[in-house]
């Protein structure tokens, strides 16, 4: 299993500017967030003063008036600061997920612009984890983080001014203890960083886990595996148990000790301010606000301490986001690249060579395919046959450009179509592939990908052409009939049919066959045999087959061994070489004819 890499630094002010950024489309509300966390505070500090006010002014002068003023006064202060409050954190709160809709769409923009070697070297599951937990420690950040650290500096500093204005020497004895509360934040930080980094790998770990077997249920259940992957399961999830646990031990031990920290400066200010009671240097209404100051003045304090953790969080969180925003693993089009609003369908390789690992430091790149050439004209159909591994499903990847070549060229029409927009290539390109990919939806919708200019007219034509109608107008609903993840419900056969006429309801000039028809019945082969003919009329047609008595008709056939062409002509010219193509013929013929000696 791939494991997440340990990034990030407790403060790092690049990754910070750049998560301000995403703030500035909403600087304006920004704005009034942080004027409202300002009031919010000044009307928080400003609470112990009216103690003051009514126990040394109107309790001490029996002044029942001005007392009733203080009590209204307060109350309105306080329900003011509620409504103040109230809006503020609704206001951050939709900052925050406004930022985080924002962020999530670019990154799942980047996810579909990123080359397919790029997904050949991540995990699915730790691409999850960045568009959902890291994103999300984000939005705590723009939320919680940026605005509302504003009310607790500014809530500490209105408390200061309003102690020292009142009386310095207690204010003084008070604050002693920070020395004491910084040491023992200083060691909070530190541990609880290393904890929440721990517990981050853990979440991707588990993620990764998770997306393989579920992924994989079928053969975990076939062959028996369950209860070793419940075991592999267990051990991570227990360490990330452990994780956890870790991570709330600080917690645990951290805010006690600030507790005590502050029940330390209420003795302080009781013994110090009962010595100076008694001299009378001291009223009673001092000694009252002063102890309400203290109890609101360690809690902004474990806020901050709280706000300090979460931007080590959003630190480490945005640097594997912004990390993923960075790759250049692209297909990129050329700057003068060319639209191709039509295309007769030719098609011709020269000298190609690739390897999928050729971005990686090796001596020499394992080629994949070596010195290709070929061409087919416009509406011929060639097929590419040999072994597994001999580079035949990489051609067709490559002339679709979800991988660029290192070496040769691949021309459409006689353009290199490093030339043409990668939108206007595949526009004319449509691929049924063995292994067939259905979306969450229904019928129509996995026809025409959304595509509102293929009509339903056109769709339930397509579908009659291969053969589909058949089956779909049995369904409940037929073509609103809801399709489950992956086509859970249908079977092979079916979601087959369903991708020949995907295919063939998009017009493409340049149409390809991967194993179409090696996973369905006999009946249904037969079904989508005559559907393919009349799939391939008028079109440029590249036929990928391990089963030769597919592709006999072929104008071209073209014999792949160890990423080079070794033999190319038709079905009797190759069979009259008697060299590889022969042989597989032989092979797959004595294999149909065993059956029926036996």
């Amino acid at each position: 299993m791939q494991e997440e890499e340990i990034l990030g630094k407790a403060y790092d002010a690049r990754l910070m500017r750049r998560m301000l950024h995403y703030l500035r489309p909403y600087a304006g509300w920004v704005a009034l967030g942080i004027f409202l966390s300002i009031a919010v505070s000044g009307m928080e500090a400003v609470r112990p003063y009216f103690t003051k006010i009514a126990v040394d002014q109107n309790i001490a002068q029996h002044d029942m008036p001005g007392l009733l003023r203080t009590t209204l006064l307060f109350l309105g202060v306080l329900m003011v600061r509620g409504l103040l409050q109230y809006l503020n954190t609704y206001l951050t709160q939709w900052i925050g997920q406004r930022t985080i809709f924002d962020l999530r769409m670019e990154i799942f923009a980047h996810l579909q612009r990123l080359g397919l070697t790029f997904y050949d070297r991540n995990p699915i599951g730790r691409l999850i984890t960045r568009v959902t937990n890291d994103v999300e420690v984000l939005n705590e950040m723009f939320s919680s983080g940026i605005v509302m650290v504003f009310s607790d500096v500014f809530t500490i500093i209105g408390i200061l001014y309003f102690m020292f204005s009142m009386n310095w020497p207690l204010a003084l004895i008070s604050l002693s203890v920070l020395p004491l509360l910084f040491y023992g934040t200083f060691l909070f930080r530190k541990k609880a960083r290393e904890a929440y980094r721990e517990v981050r790998l853990q979440i991707a770990r588990i993620n990764t886990f998770m997306q393989e077997h579920i992924t994989g249920m079928m053969v975990d259940q076939v062959f028996g595996r369950e209860h070793k992957s419940y075991e592999g399961f267990k051990v991570i999830n227990g360490l990330h148990r452990d994780a956890n646990i870790k991570s709330i031990f600080y917690y645990a031990v951290f805010y006690p000790g600030v507790d005590l920290i502050g029940a330390i400066a209420v003795g302080l200010i009781m013994w110090y301010a009962g010595v100076e009671a008694l001299g009378g240097s001291v009223t009673i209404g001092t000694v009252m606000a002063f102890l309400q100051f203290n109890e609101m003045f360690w809690r902004p304090i474990r806020d901050l301490s709280d706000k300090y953790n979460i931007m080590q969080t959003a630190m480490a969180s945005s640097e594997r986001v912004f990390k993923l925003l960075d790759d250049t693993t692209l297909v990129r089009d050329d700057d003068n690249a060319v639209a191709l609003p039509s295309i007769r369908g030719d098609i011709e390789f020269r000298h190609v060579w690739f390897a999928y690992d050729a971005d990686k430091k090796a001596a020499e790149p394992t080629w994949v395919l070596k010195d290709v050439s070929f061409t087919i004209r416009a509406g011929e159909t060639a097929a590419f046959v040999g072994h597994t591994g001999a580079g035949k499903t990489t051609i067709i990847s490559l002339l679709a450009r979800l991988y660029d070549v290192q070496r040769g060229e691949i021309l459409v029409d006689g353009i290199d179509i490093k030339r043409i927009r990668q939108e206007d290539l595949r526009r004319h390109i449509a691929v049924v592939l063995q292994d067939v990919f259905l979306f969450s939806g229904d019928i129509a919708t996995n026809i025409n990908l959304g595509n509102e200019a293929i009509s339903h007219d056109r769709i339930v034509a397509a579908a009659r052409v291969v053969g589909a109608h058949k089956f779909i107008e049995r369904l409940p609903g037929e073509y609103a009939a809801e399709v489950k993840e992956r086509g859970a419900t249908l079977s092979v056969g079916q979601k087959q049919l369903i991708s020949f006429a995907r295919a063939l309801a998009f017009h493409p000039r340049i149409l390809i066959l991967d194993e179409a028809t090696s996973s369905v019945d006999t009946e249904t082969e037969l079904l989508i045999q005559k559907a393919i003919g009349k799939l391939l009329q008028g079109r440029t047609s590249i036929v990928i087959a391990h089963r030769l008595s597919t592709i006999q008709s072929a104008a071209k056939i073209i014999v792949m061994h160890k990423g080079e062409i070794r033999e190319m002509g038709n079905h009797q010219q190759l069979l009259a070489l008697g060299g590889i193509y022969s042989k597989l013929y032989q092979l797959q013929y004595k294999d149909q004819e065993l059956p029926r000696s036996a």
